[in-house]
């Protein structure tokens, strides 16, 4: 059955479930994980909006809770398991449905403990699964059983599904699923499958569809962007050419023509897959933000190659240097790793000499997580809690030294943001985004909300900047 006969079915089991589900029917959905997980979760809340169900916050008023999981730390298993704890007497009392979906649905332990402890969860499905939400649903309204709908191999790209988005000016648009480089620390290759890209068609006319809609920023999301249509070319597998879009770089540049969109962001990219027409796509096309993601994970070349990153300390920082001679205005986020098995105080030096280097905008950090499948739980040498809390500690304040550094810089410049509503802590005040994805709170009228405009920088405050209108 190809993916469109699949999808018509499910929206006949929409169908179903609207003579059957009373009105006012409510949901809660509590999201973990990253961006392409808020990406999968909109999807979800499309199709239950579709059914009729309405959004709450409040669990004890809903009728249908679903949880979207992450597997890549685990504090994430412990969010979730406090969640279920919580739940069990909501459902004694209110009969609520309760859906665990994502990644962590794809690990069999995690399934085990949930059916084992937690007996009162109605319906498990995977990450290859997600479209067929609307059929587990109307079985477990109709036949009053426990639903399990979980795959192992690579699931199929499903194009057409409802999609309830956060924003009505921000969107994500997935353009890939899965990937292929088994970094050690890493589960996503073994929860989300391989690589698999979405045709240029199917991404070109999306982002048209949002410009249309008044859409003017878009965020390209998959778990390695910069491999886009890598695995189709290499494999000779064929594929649709689309106004000449053949790679991340070509995409990049098509996207960059539609009429409406202001801006276009892209996560998460790998260093070693930064390729020159890529550079020079980011270099060229004035809506790609100059804010350039690029997960470093470790400093030390030997516990690079451990993580398996393909690459070395040296080669990293060369292609910064590569960028930044070639595109004007650069700025870098980036990822990093604190405690990976066998990291030693030199190792971790080396970690803070690449941040000193390069002075990154934004950092993300982690304290390494063994997570169960993975060759780094099984390696030697696992780092004492204590020793990876004071290195992150250490990171941590390098880390923010230098942005403290770097806001203060911002101030008396002019910068355009996209003014994208109210800000959450002063009605008074609106907020928005630099190029470089700085926060800035400035006093506005409302019509500028959705606006493309510019401010100068008044104050710094190390999570935000303060502007004013120019």
């Amino acid at each position: 059955m190809d993916t469109k006969q699949e999808i018509k079915i499910q929206k006949e089991y929409i169908e179903k479930i609207k003579q059957i589900v009373k009105e006012n029917q409510k949901y809660a959905i509590f999201t973990m994980g990253c961006q392409l997980n808020e990406n999968d979760s909109e999807k979800i809340c499309g199709m239950l909006e579709e059914i009729g169900y309405k959004k709450t916050e409040d669990i004890k008023k809903a009728d249908l809770v679903i949880f979207n999981t992450c597997c890549v730390r685990e504090n994430a298993e412990e969010r979730l398991f406090g969640k279920l704890g919580e739940l069990k007497k909501v459902k004694e009392e209110n009969g609520t449905i309760i859906a665990i979906g994502g990644c962590m649905m794809q690990e069999k332990h995690i399934t085990d403990k949930i059916k084992e402890s937690y007996p009162f969860v109605d319906l498990l499905f995977g990450t290859h699964t997600l479209h067929k939400l609307p059929e587990d649903i109307y079985t477990v309204l109709t036949k009053k059983q426990k639903e399990e709908d979980i795959i192992d191999i690579e699931g199929k790209i499903y194009e057409g599904l409802p999609i309830k988005r956060k924003s009505n000016l921000q969107a994500s648009v997935t353009i890939m699923n899965g990937c292929n480089n088994f970094c050690s620390y890493c589960i996503v290759p073994y929860v989300r499958g391989r690589e698999r890209s979405r045709a240029p068609k199917d991404i070109i006319e999306e982002v048209q569809e949002l410009a249309k809609n008044g859409y003017k920023e878009i965020t390209l999301l998959g778990q390695n962007v910069n491999s886009y249509l890598r695995v189709e070319r290499e494999k000779n597998i064929p594929f649709k050419e689309y106004h000449g879009v053949n790679s991340f770089a070509t995409l990049l540049q098509e996207i960059n023509k539609i009429e409406g969109i202001e801006r276009i962001r892209f996560i998460s990219p790998h260093p070693k897959d930064f390729t020159d027409d890529v550079i020079e796509a980011i270099a060229k096309c004035d809506k790609v933000c100059k804010l350039v993601h690029l997960p470093l994970q470790a400093g030390s070349t030997k516990v690079l190659k451990e993580m398996n990153r393909k690459y070395t300390k040296e080669q990293y920082l060369q292609l910064v240097e590569k960028m930044r001679k070639a595109i004007p205005n650069l700025t870098l986020s980036t990822d990093i790793i604190v405690g990976f098995p066998g990291e030693t105080e030199e190792d971790f030096k080396d970690t803070l000499d690449v941040v000193k280097q390069v002075r990154y905008e934004q950092v993300f950090m982690f304290i390494y997580s063994r997570r169960i499948g993975t060759p780094g739980d099984k390696m030697e040498n696992q780092i004492p809690e204590e020793i990876k809390h004071k290195r992150f500690d250490k990171l941590k304040e390098l880390a923010e030294g230098i942005i403290a550094e770097k806001n203060q810089e911002y101030v008396g410049t002019k910068q355009k943001i996209l003014a994208e509503g109210k800000s959450k802590n002063n009605e008074a005040t609106l907020t928005g985004r630099t190029d470089s994805n700085k926060v800035v709170i400035f006093k506005g009228n409302d019509n500028l909300i959705g606006k493309m405009i510019e401010v100068e920088i008044i104050e710094n405050h190390i999570w935000y900047l303060e502007g004013k209108e120019v």
